[in-house]
């Protein structure tokens, strides 16, 4: 079964393989745009922007919070009687630290807020805080993708691993459009898509 989108795609991998496309696209043109710089640091309007921008051509839910429960796995995302307070509730986090900043992540990870590409989303979000509050990103070339599904699996209870796990990763190259780039590319390998690399589908431009 494949999520209702703009474009009448039924197939599940042809959906797949437009919203890999189409999104990762956008993905570059919100880091040159200067759009990304421009909204409100940690807060879960940021995200909902971001996401709207990525993935707005695709669906209809682009930045909306999500009306149904989902789950991964055995593990069931905030339900959505809670979810507004939840996400008004991460707002408010503290992010002046890189520990507030994760615990912030991880609890914008368990709340899940929409009903397609929350943990690409979400990536983008957390190098948004860290780039503003600390002058670091991660370099999600660096992050294994084993390492990373299994320290996000465990966070809600004991988020050490995925503490340390990205902290190994911080760069300072926060204006290095190939960072980005790259991170782009990772961040949608954790996901399974790999068919389009970010920087070839611009070059390919006319």
């Amino acid at each position: 079964m494949t999520l209702d989108n703009k474009l009448g795609i039924t197939d599940a991998v042809e959906l797949a393989r437009i919203e890999e496309k189409l999104s990762k696209a956008r993905a570059y043109q919100l880091f040159h745009s200067g759009f990304l710089d421009s909204l409100p640091v940690g807060t879960f309007d940021a995200l909902a922007s971001i996401h709207a921008y990525l993935f707005g051509d695709i669906y209809d839910f682009a930045g909306q919070v999500r009306n149904v429960n989902i789950a991964k796995g055995n593990f069931r995302f905030a339900p959505v009687m809670y979810l507004q307070v939840s996400l008004e509730h991460i707002s408010q986090m503290p992010q002046a630290s890189y520990d507030d900043i994760l615990e912030k992540y991880v609890e914008m990870n368990i709340a899940h807020p929409f009903r397609e590409g929350n943990g690409r989303s979400t990536r983008i979000w957390l190098d948004h805080i860290l780039k503003h509050q600390l002058k670091q990103v991660i370099d999600w070339n660096k992050v294994d993708k084993n390492d990373y599904l299994l320290a996000m699996e465990r966070s809600p209870i004991k988020d050490i691993e995925i503490k340390v796990l990205l902290k190994q990763a911080l760069t300072d190259a926060i204006d290095s459009a190939d960072i980005y780039m790259k991170g782009i590319d990772a961040s949608y390998y954790y996901e399974g898509y790999t068919l389009y690399k970010t920087q070839d589908l611009m070059d390919d431009q006319p």
